[in-house]
């Protein structure tokens, strides 16, 4: 008893460590945002660095909520997983309490908190993720195999979606989807019976998007920005040709044209245009690999923790790499004039209190999935008998090291308490676990 008394007090004071890559593409675009932030709103108001100063205080508030999900055992988050699903719900349904919200241009989307105001939606994406990925660890066997556990998350998503439409934010409830979607499909639901939801899905949404005059004149505009280049197509225009002035190396930090009011937005929706006319082509590069960094590296992660039976966690790395990529995707098109006018601010650079104090707690959640992948690791080794020192042992799911991984602390390595233990049914299928390939 006392060797193994000596052992478990051995492991517990192994820690780990952040993942660098991550740490450094989080870094590397937040610096860059600060920087652009800066150049594409200094000619805004009579204060050059009004969106600047503001920009920093939510980064810095933003700064200390990631620490603070840094430093939160994830375990922890995962039992509160209901509550984060009523918060959704009340912070989509506050926006429409008179006194509470507040309206921008006929749009219902903010709460006013007094000294700013907080679009709610980012927090929401924040706790959906959060709650979907504890609802696959709970139920990811039945999500495979029955119709029930599959259309669950999709109804929750329909739900949320409604009260989106209804403030209206169309771009916000296409992603909203679109992650759902994405994480079944990484939490191993059944492709043929989900074709189904997909299809009418898109059918739906397609048509909100015809029936809408202002979201079909948005989609006109984006097929021809030229044809009334002084109205519909006015943000667009003058996107498409601040990218085309920049060419290739841009013409200097600082010295965009279309920033000085001709662009609307630019320091939020269109930042990445102001970025292409300054920074040129090798900028736009690097901003694009940067966010391919970013996303590889949790998707690898996620990988990582599903092969070592750490659900929770490898579903949450899913579901923000899942947004960030698309999210990104989308704001860069519509700046390149690949995609109709979303409204969607890009990740970790666009100025904007509300996206910035919620990325940067994604991020936060991220950091934490890799310091506690790190750490399993490391405990997994020393159980194995190598060296603290050393390297850790990267075993596939269901190899030599798969009994070892499947235990953490003495709870399983999914995050989840024994008594939510994955559930058993006469009617489960072999479940196959998402693969991008051997990583190691």
């Amino acid at each position: 008893m006392n060797d193994l008394s000596r052992q478990a007090t051995r492991l517990e004071a192994i820690g780990g460590h952040f993942d660098k890559w991550l740490l450094g593409a989080i870094i590397a675009l937040t610096g860059l945002g600060v920087v652009m932030v800066a150049s594409s709103s200094i000619a805004l108001m009579s204060s050059p660095f009004y969106y600047l100063n503001r920009h920093l205080i939510f980064l810095a508030v933003g700064i200390v909520l990631a620490i603070i999900a840094m430093r939160t055992e994830l375990k922890t988050i995962e039992q509160y997983n209901q509550v984060l699903l009523l918060g959704c719900f009340a912070l989509l349904v506050v926006v429409f309490v008179p006194g509470l919200g507040s309206s921008v241009n006929g749009a219902r989307r903010w709460i006013n908190l007094g000294i700013s105001k907080f679009q709610t939606v980012e927090a929401v994406k924040v706790l959906y993720i959060v709650w979907l990925s504890s609802y696959l660890v709970r139920f990811r066997d039945e999500v495979n195999a029955t119709w029930p556990a599959m259309l669950k998350p999709l109804g929750v998503a329909g739900a949320l979606v409604v009260l989106l439409l209804l403030q209206p934010d169309f771009g916000s409830s296409t992603l909203l989807l679109a992650i759902t979607a994405g994480m079944l499909v990484l939490g191993g639901v059944n492709m043929p019976r989900m074709s189904m939801p997909v299809v009418f899905g898109l059918v739906a949404m397609s048509a909100l998007a015809i029936i809408e005059p202002y979201r079909m004149r948005r989609i006109t505009s984006f097929l021809d920005p030229w044809a009334d280049q002084q109205g519909d197509g006015y943000q667009l225009s003058n996107a498409l040709m601040a990218v085309g002035r920049g060419e290739w190396t841009g013409v200097g930090l600082g010295n965009s044209v279309q920033k000085l009011y001709y662009l609307p937005e630019a320091h939020t929706d269109f930042i990445f245009s102001v970025t292409a006319e300054e920074l040129g082509f090798i900028g736009t590069c690097l901003i694009i690999g940067l966010y391919a960094l970013l996303v590889g590296r949790t998707f690898w992660l996620g990988m990582r923790c599903v092969e070592m039976k750490r659900h929770f966690s490898g579903y949450i790395a899913f579901g923000i790499g899942l947004w960030i990529s698309m999210q990104s995707f989308v704001s860069i098109g519509v700046n390149l004039g690949i995609l109709p006018t979303k409204g969607l601010t890009l990740p970790l650079i666009s100025s904007g209190g509300s996206s910035v104090l919620m990325t940067c707690v994604a991020m936060g959640l991220l950091l934490r999935v890799s310091y506690e992948l790190d750490r399993a690791e490391r405990r997994q080794a020393v159980r194995m008998g190598a060296p603290e020192g050393d390297e850790p042992i990267h075993a596939d799911a269901g190899g030599a090291g798969g009994v070892g991984a499947a235990m953490h602390d003495g709870a399983p390595r999914d995050g989840s308490s024994r008594d939510s233990a994955p559930r058993g049914t006469s009617r489960m299928q072999q479940r196959i676990e998402p693969t991008l390939g051997r990583m190691g």
